[in-house]
């Protein structure tokens, strides 16, 4: 061993004298090699490091995609990645072959190379690497839950029991097939709606997929709902197939399967092979027990009937209690609640209409002696006649019609508000009254809201009940059949009396050729992706069409027929991303005044002679990348009629800057425009557009605060920015609010200081040169509902409250901080009175030197704060920090409902002590907080809390001051792994 070590002197010495001799450059390259052979190690573990992750992430995708979902792309990446396999093996054996070897020194004069080999190779997978984490995450994966959110229940009501019961029955091992049945309008598809949001239910399941049967269910069409909802278009006639392929999608996932408004026996085995799918369970809705029976269910839950005090109770609950004043009030109350017969769909939607009618005893009196009349009838009769009773309390016919309309929309459909209000106003039922009457149909429950008040639906029983009456009504015919699976359009007799069709969300492919439609008014085909081509002479029929919906079809051009259309008000042409052709005649469309494009290949040329134009929404990209962009954009000014202009920037345009300041010029002389969504690349691009159209400087010039002033609506972006993040506060898109982006900005300027005085939704993203958002001036920012603020390595705090006088941000409701580096707390100085009181949601994500999240005196103003989340802030100690908050009283965060502590290293405490009530507190989710060792919970506060998310092995290393609380808080728990 002496010897070789002599051997190797030698020749790094004989090396070294060669070196010098022979010239710096094979000194260079001598030491090179040396430097290889002594990182040898290095790279290796560098190499085998690198192999791990990628191994890892092509077991993940392999994991998580079924065959049918394997693109060539995923496939070309996996023959890649097994190629790599095999070199990296080989180069690991080279490397234990040297190691083993006997000899140091052969296994040092070979290690140069192999070095070399291995650190290349180690980039080469780290590319590969990269390359699959992209292809990761453009999976078009299914989400675990879609669908609106439903509206709440009360807490240990009848409803919220059942609700209870079937989770239990799910979380039951034993058990894989629940009933629900019970007679119509007893609240069965609320307590599936429940179940599909349910938190403990998400934690149980992978995903679930809920269905809506109906009498006109086929298996097919069955097949293909689930198919769609696991983003799977591959379904086909063949029942047997379309089963293996939603077989092979689900059998490595855990699956709850809801079935609602079960009408027949349905064969699962041979639909889904659900008995072969051991980790899959379903609960199915029905009206008939028999079927609960026929389909094998485990166990069975009935929806009985509301008791009469129950029945009372929830009427006086939905009326209002003002009416506990009115004595005569209570009294027909009383006797409504006995027509109801205790259904609860009924007695909330007569709740609601009686409701409408206010403190006037002689109408309730009068419309209590109507229903009686009505009530001729039993079971689904019944219940119809006690919705036509709700129709016919509407007061004028524009609220019947928009109502009526709304059922083209399945009951599965998420109505888009905005949307829906202009078909409205396009047919003729409304003027400036659109939201007027909107309000009203949710106010007597005619429609139900989402969460975020964006969508609207309609109950399916309501639903029945209009088609009914449109098919009975002059002028109101409906042919609806959306959401059915259809690949081949209804009867051309059909469609001849209708006033409106709607066939959208199927799989329509082809259209008849010839049609007799001249009364219809609305036509609906939206989101047909196989529709590729239609008739030439398919529209030549339709001279009353008003509203036509294409949108996300697939077709490549429209016919010629389309311009006898002369009263169309409304065309969307939206993401129909293979139009490229419209008629050259166009032009006769005079009547037209909506017209969206965004998404098309279509070019702004082919739309330029549509000067009346109200209302234009087109992509940056239809202006062309071609040399004459500048004709093409020199045409704006020419819509003299616009009101609205939204203009999509698309991530692949690579002109967009000069394009955006072409068109800037031109919309300055548009002086009917009130509403503006645009990109303006710079601030002096902003500032050159309101100094050339006076309506819009007034406007900003105004001192009328936001939410006073509506004249004006706009979601601007202004600053550089990466063309892939175009869209616009996306989370809190809301046409309603005035937005502004500012990106990549500097200091503060006093014409964003303008416009966001006027703004409702505020995003500031990778600025510097403000320390804090105080320094825009407290009086611009009253009037914020949003609050984003992501990159700005400068902020210190949000609002410097030192020396301030009057209360901030009154009305703000959603707060998000992310990437903040130097964020070191949200408020700073006292907290005045009337701050932040309608604030409901914080969001703090990667605030790496934030410790304080309260500053004293500004939990007591958090009154309705909903949400709190907190994630990666490395420095965060206490959530509630004892030293600010020292005299707490119990109630304060009353409003809390979810609590979420992510990955936060220093966490010590929630609140130090058990004294908050948390009387609103739902969910918390803890995870990777390894500090955190006590919850703030005793026997008896948190009554509302229902899951508790964390690791297990973190659970059970809490400290308890009471065995009690464990065993309290046990049961609610949904453990996840180690790694959050």
């Amino acid at each position: 061993m002496a010897l070789e070590g002599v051997l190797v002197e030698a020749v790094v010495g004989a090396v070294a004298d060669t070196a010098v001799s022979e010239g710096g450059g094979i000194l260079s390259l001598a030491f090179s090699k040396f430097a290889l052979w002594m990182d040898l190690n290095g790279n290796h573990q560098d190499l085998m490091w690198e192999a791990t992750k990628l191994w890892e992430l092509r077991d993940g995708i392999r994991g998580e995609i079924s065959s049918y979902r394997m693109t060539p792309q995923i496939t070309q990446w996996m023959s890649q990645v097994e190629g790599m396999l095999t070199e990296v093996t080989g180069l690991d054996n080279k490397y234990n072959d040297r190691k083993n070897h006997p000899w140091k020194l052969y296994r040092r004069l070979r290690g140069a190379s192999l070095s070399r080999d291995m650190a290349g190779k180690s980039k080469q997978v780290h590319g590969l690497w990269e390359e699959g984490k992209h292809i990761k995450a453009m999976l078009r994966l299914p989400m675990p839950v879609v669908g609106i959110r439903p509206a709440k229940i009360k807490y240990n009501s009848t409803l919220h029991k059942y609700v209870e019961d079937a989770v239990s029955f799910l979380e039951d091992p034993d058990i894989r097939r629940i009933g629900i049945w019970g007679i119509v309008g007893t609240g069965k598809t609320t307590i599936m709606e429940h179940l599909n949001h349910h938190e403990n239910v998400k934690n149980m399941f992978d995903i679930v997929i809920s269905v809506a049967i109906g009498k006109e269910w086929s298996e097919i069409g069955f097949q293909q709902q689930i198919l769609d909802r696991l983003g799977l278009n591959l379904g086909s006639a063949d029942i047997n197939k379309n089963a293996q392929i939603i077989f092979e999608e689900l059998e490595k996932k855990k699956c709850l399967i809801l079935l609602d408004d079960v009408c027949c026996t349905i064969e699962l085995e041979k639909i889904i092979g659900v008995h072969d799918l051991q980790t899959c369970k379903v609960v199915l809705a029905t009206r008939d027990l028999a079927i609960c029976k026929d389909m094998d269910v485990d166990d069975e839950i009935e929806v009985k009937k509301l008791s009469d005090v129950e029945a009372l109770d929830m009427f006086m609950e939905k009326a209002g209690e003002y009416i506990k004043n009115f004595p005569r009030a209570v009294q027909v109350a009383q006797l409504v609640v006995k027509e109801c017969g205790g259904l609860p769909l009924l007695i909330e939607k007569l709740a609601k209409t009686f409701k409408g009618m206010g403190g006037n005893i002689q109408r309730w009196t009068d419309g209590r002696r109507k229903l009686q009349d009505l009530m001729n009838e039993e079971g689904m009769g019944a219940v119809h006649q006690v919705l036509q009773f709700c129709y016919d309390s509407l007061d004028s016919n524009p609220k019947k019609d928009c109502f009526l309309y709304c059922a083209l929309y399945s009951e599965k459909c998420e109505i888009l508000v905005s949307c829906l209000l202009e078909c409205w106003r396009m047919e003729g039922f409304t003027h400036n009254d659109g939201h007027e009457i909107l309000g009203h149909l949710i106010n007597v429950s005619l429609l139900e809201t989402s969460g975020n008040k964006k969508n609207v639906k309609m109950n399916k029983v309501l639903r029945e009940m209009a088609l009914k009456i449109s098919h009975e009504r002059e002028n109101s015919k409906i042919l609806a059949m959306p959401c059915e699976g259809l690949k081949e359009p209804p009867n051309p007799k059909k469609w001849t009396q209708a006033n409106r069709i709607s066939l959208l969300d199927n799989e329509l492919q082809n259209l008849p050729e010839k049609l007799d439609c001249g009364n219809l008014c609305t036509l609906l085909l939206q989101r047909n992706k196989n529709l590729i081509f239609i008739p030439n002479f398919f529209f030549a029929s339709m001279c009353c069409l008003r509203v036509l919906d294409l949108h996300g079809t697939g077709i490549k051009s429209l016919p010629s027929s389309l311009c006898t259309l002369i009263d169309l008000r409304g065309l969307y042409l939206n993401s129909c991303t293979h139009l490229v052709g419209l008629p050259t005649d166009i032009v006769a469309l005079k009547k037209l005044e909506v017209l969206d494009i965004r998404g098309t290949k279509l070019s702004f040329c082919q739309i330029r002679t549509l000067t009346w134009l109200k209302f234009l929404r087109i992509s940056l990209s239809n202006f062309g990348m071609e040399s004459q962009t500048q004709n093409q954009t020199g045409n704006v000014s020419g819509f003299v009629s616009l009101e609205e202009f939204i203009i999509d920037i698309d991530s692949s345009h690579q002109q967009g800057y000069r394009i955006a300041n072409i068109i800037r010029k031109e919309l300055a002389t548009l002086e009917k425009l009130t509403s503006l969504k645009f990109w303006f690349p710079t601030v002096r691009c902003l500032y050159l557009f309101l100094m050339t159209n006076k309506a819009w400087k007034d406007f900003f010039d105004r001192t009328s605060p936001a939410w006073e002033d509506f004249s004006f609506r706009f979601q601007f972006a202004v600053g550089s920015q990466n063309l892939t993040c175009y869209q616009i506060l996306e989370s809190f898109d809301d046409p309603s609010y005035n937005s502004l982006k500012f990106i990549n900005g500097k200091g503060v300027n006093d014409l964003i200081r303008k416009v966001l005085a006027k703004t409702h939704a505020f995003g500031l993203i990778n600025h510097v040169g403000a320390s804090s958002l105080s320094e825009f001036d407290m009086e611009n920012i009253k009037g914020l509902f949003v609050c984003l603020i992501e990159g700005c390595n400068e902020i210190e705090t949000i609002i410097d409250g030192t020396g301030k006088t009057e209360s901030v941000l009154e009305i703000l409701q959603h707060l998000h901080i992310k990437n903040a580096s130097k964020l070191e707390s949200i408020w700073k100085g006292p907290v005045l009175a009337g701050s932040l009181t309608r604030l409901r949601t914080i969001v703090l994500l990667k605030c790496r030197v934030l410790t304080k999240i309260f500053s004293d005196g500004m939990i007591q103003q958090l009154c309705k704060l909903e949400h709190l989340r907190v994630e990666e802030c490395d420095e965060i100690e206490e959530i509630i920090m004892k030293s600010e908050n020292s005299e707490l009283e119990s109630n304060q965060l009353r409003r809390l409902k979810t609590l979420t502590l992510l990955n936060l290293p220093k966490l010590t405490s929630i609140w130090a002590h058990d004294s908050l009530e948390w009387a609103s507190l739902e969910r918390i989710e803890i995870s990777i907080c390894p500090m955190l060792k006590k919850l703030p919970f005793n026997i008896n506060n948190a009554p509302k809390l229902r899951c508790i998310n964390c690791q297990q092995e973190w659970w059970e290393a809490l400290e308890w001051s009471n065995d009690g609380i464990k065993q309290r808080l046990n049961p609610l728990c949904a453990f996840t792994s180690s790694s959050g």
